[in-house]
């Protein structure tokens, strides 16, 4: 069943209290195939959602990334850099201010593939939301071509190195502020690498012990593992609790009317409630 990008309106606290959850979208776009129909339709369908961040990977061109804005104005605050090809190619889109935002690139480790041209590595932007600043981290980790998280594989060692400047980011960032880490890691829910590293950096996985795929199984991969994941870092003496569940499952009707999928990830949206 395909998630709704309609979040419920808030939530009350033991005190009645209104309590508005933040709604954070984080998506692989894929950057091959009917790239720009794909993102019309996704920016139109995210100017109809009530996320209040987006954080996309894989969009990769800077065109691409005018073209989602143009799609979806209601967010009128966005990150992203690179001339031409986007770095990282990642894009965060938000309707809060964006105070400041960084892209930080992991470090490039064999083996030699064409993956490395994309530069991969963390955006990090410090964002203004009603209830103050939050930290958002968008990546997207090396790709394991083999298929294989064993710790002795060669694309877990690399994995690991990215993940060992990820820690070093994340321990940078005071305590005093709250964090998401956002994006697709291409390392499983259940893998030892990512394990080590939401302990390390002091992280909890919203989506802990959902082993659902967030990869579209195909008939070459029918059972892909989950990739993509919110993990979070509560403000020191506060709590950051919420949910998460996929969305955009199921095909949508492009410009020309034809039916397509927006990509082979799932998109996975979380509700983040902040408070003391």
């Amino acid at each position: 069943m395909s998630g709704s990008p309609h979040g419920p309106p808030g939530h009350r606290t033991e005190g009645e209290k209104f309590v508005q959850a933040l709604r954070l979208l984080t998506m692989n776009t894929l950057f091959t195939g009917d790239v720009q129909a794909r993102l019309r339709a996704l920016g139109a369908a995210l100017q109809q959602s009530d996320y209040d961040i987006v954080c996309l990977q894989e969009v990769m061109l800077r065109r691409n990334a005018r073209l989602i804005r143009r799609a979806a104005p209601a967010y009128r605050h966005f990150a992203y850099s690179g001339r031409g090809l986007l770095k990282g190619g990642l894009v965060l889109l938000s309707r809060w201010p964006i105070g400041r935002w960084r892209f930080v690139p992991y470090p490039m480790t064999g083996p030699v593939r064409g993956e490395l041209l994309m530069r991969k590595g963390a955006q990090m932007a410090s964002v203004t939301t009603p209830d103050g600043e939050l930290v958002v981290v968008n990546t997207h980790l090396s790709a394991n071509r083999d298929d294989d998280w064993s710790p002795t594989n060669r694309y877990t060692r690399i994995a690991r190195a990215e993940l060992a400047r990820l820690t070093e980011l994340i321990a940078d960032i005071g305590p005093s502020l709250p964090v998401a880490v956002v994006g697709d890691l291409n390392l499983p829910r259940d893998s030892e690498a990512l394990a080590d590293f939401v302990a390390t950096a002091g992280l909890r996985d919203i989506l802990a012990g959902d082993t659902r795929p967030t990869y579209r199984p195909t008939p070459r991969w029918p059972s892909p593992p989950a990739l993509d994941h919110v993990l979070v870092r509560a403000a020191a003496g506060e709590t950051l609790t919420g949910g998460a569940d996929f969305v955009f499952q199921d095909t949508v009707t492009l410009d020309d009317g034809r039916q397509a999928y927006l990509s082979d990830h799932y998109g996975v949206q979380a509700q983040l409630i902040r408070s003391e």
